[in-house]
């Protein structure tokens, strides 16, 4: 007679156990924090995540095909002066300087796949590359100063559904589909095969270098939709996104997606994001120097990795 045993699935014990890290930190902040449970400090931090959200879905990918994209906060930049140009400058109407924003972002992304796949360079040093065009670009656009745009945008960051900021609703509407593309799709399954090993996808018959365009065509028409956000909320600033990129990457990483290629979830992605903004609005509330911010947080990032290595051998059965 067969034994019956009750398991979890891998993917809901990783939901539980990213959701549970958040619950910890949020008790903590709420015992050392005053204020912390607050309808405010929540709303606060439902209207900081969204771009970052939005990044780090790209970014998930990205890394999933064992790439990088270290441009996306500089793309998010260049996208949004362009539409602070369109608008002010140009005097175009609304939709097509978010579109145009929109298309900005996606020519990145997709010049980045280009490079990559059509010379086989590392996806480390072209993006980088395009880190520094896209921010040129952004100050040659701007003359280095900040484009006002009055009022054209509110409406993106004043809509409110039952409290829920729209741009906040947006974000897990997108982290929402990437995941069902990521998990129930055969591009996705190619994702996390050109990640594993792409030799092997090659030898099968796919080609892969189609799929890591895209891959990279997405991220940055992505970027170029978290501008919008951005935009609406700081104007538009050729210095938006800068140093976003690290922020992103770090919290993809505590979201568990590997750094090697192969392994990521958008959802446990979002988790990541969350627990990154919950910690800089909680260190923030305890007044907490700019210093400890930092180390706390990298320690955190550090943390999650050696982590997620141990979750690993325990997954596959090794020890030590």
């Amino acid at each position: 007679m067969k034994r019956f045993s009750w398991k979890l699935p891998v993917w809901l014990t990783d939901y539980l156990g990213m959701a549970g890290a958040l619950a910890i930190l949020l008790a903590v902040f709420g015992f050392t924090a005053e204020n912390f449970f607050s309808r405010s400090t929540f709303l606060i931090i439902a209207d900081q995540v969204p771009d970052i959200t939005i990044l780090a879905v790209g970014m998930t990918f990205v890394l999933i095909i064992a790439g990088i994209d270290l441009s996306v906060g500089s793309v998010m930049g260049l996208s949004g002066t362009v539409v602070g140009a369109l608008l002010v400058n140009a005097g175009q109407p609304v939709w097509l300087a978010v579109m145009a924003g929109v298309v900005v972002g996606f020519g990145c992304g997709l010049l980045n796949g280009l490079v990559t796949v059509r010379w086989s360079l590392p996806s480390f040093i072209v993006t980088l590359g395009m880190m520094e065009i896209a921010r040129g670009a952004a100050l040659r656009v701007t003359q280095s100063r900040t484009i006002y745009i009055p009022g054209y945008l509110d409406f993106i960051t004043e809509t409110r559904l039952l409290g829920i900021s729209l741009p906040f609703l947006l974000a897990v509407g997108i982290v929402l589909l990437a995941q069902l593309v990521l998990s129930r799709t055969v591009f996705g399954r190619y994702m996390v095969a050109v990640g594993t090993n792409e030799e092997a996808v090659r030898l099968s018959g796919i080609n892969p270098r189609p799929i890591k365009l895209v891959v990279f065509a997405l991220s940055g028409l992505l970027a170029g939709l978290a501008s919008i956000i951005q935009t609406a909320r700081y104007q538009a600033n050729p210095n938006n996104g800068q140093g976003v990129e690290l922020q992103v990457i770090a919290a993809v990483v505590i979201g568990g997606t590997s750094l090697m290629g192969g392994r990521g979830s958008v959802i446990s992605t979002f988790f990541g994001v969350l627990i990154i903004s919950v910690l800089e609005t909680g260190l923030a509330q305890a007044n907490a120097q700019e210093s400890t911010k930092r180390l706390i947080t990298g320690a955190v990032i550090v943390a999650a990795v050696i982590l997620d290595y141990y979750r690993q051998r325990i997954r596959h059965g090794k020890a030590g």
